[in-house]
């Protein structure tokens, strides 16, 4: 490859898995050089994702990145904030966040899931002011003091193997929260007309909502053995 060849797994794009009847969306950064090269979401052979989603009980089954496909069984939908792979996340722009936040925002008005689950609290830090979640400086994994279409924001730590802000434990802690949150009594919601199949919503241009602030719905909660805050020891990469 020459130096100013693009990489052949550039323009490869993953494929989202939602589905109607979704309760929880889980949104990735975007997706890593692994992910983008098989196919499949949280790819990457030191990514944690698939043994948290089984040892956390959110699924039933051990399952890998090859069995993505599948959970919409669960009631779970996957998808990226930005769609370009990378890397690792320093190379992406700010701008990327936002334009990826504006077409994210449709599918969840789309789908309508319960709970939009942030991997990675990365995510949930570059969408603070969109989503209006004004004067956070401390994010703790757990629901958020925001909501979006009536979904509650739940930041999960991001599963990368580059992620030493987080122990293993701690990680499995927060997984655990949500799956407790998911044990509650569902709500009865009605699904958008438009949202008959599965993929990605049509992007589009034009104001999008911003989230409101409904602390009565959104009462953050911490997992049990939620870490306090420390410096970042190793920037997480893509997934």
């Amino acid at each position: 490859m020459s130096q100013h060849s693009k990489p052949a797994w550039e323009h490869l794009r993953l494929r989202d898995r939602i589905a109607p009847g979704v309760r929880v969306l889980l949104v990735g950064i975007n997706p890593g050089v692994k992910s983008a090269q098989t196919g499949h979401h949280f790819a990457g052979p030191s990514n944690r994702f698939w043994r948290l989603l089984f040892e956390s009980g959110l699924v039933p089954e051990r399952i890998s990145h090859l069995d993505d496909v599948r959970l919409p069984e669960w009631g779970f939908g996957v998808t990226n904030l930005v769609a370009r792979p990378s890397p690792g996340i320093d190379v992406l722009r700010p701008v990327e966040y936002i334009e990826g936040w504006h077409i994210l925002e449709k599918k969840i008005d789309r789908f309508r899931p319960e709970i939009v689950a942030f991997v990675g609290v990365t995510i949930y830090r570059a969408l603070l002011r969109v989503l209006g979640a004004k004067g956070a400086t401390m994010i703790e994994p757990g629901f958020q003091h925001a909501t979006v279409h009536e979904a509650r924001i739940f930041v999960l730590p991001n599963p990368s193997g580059r992620n030493a802000n987080y122990s293993y434990d701690e990680m499995l802690a927060a997984f655990s929260a949500l799956r407790q949150a998911l044990s509650a009594p569902r709500q009865a919601r009605a699904p958008r007309a438009d949202a008959a199949s599965p993929g990605s919503a049509v992007p589009g241009r034009g104001r999008f909502p911003r989230a409101g602030g409904t602390a009565a719905r959104t009462t953050p909660s911490r997992p049990a053995a939620a870490p306090s805050r420390r410096a970042t020891r190793k920037r997480a990469g893509s997934r």
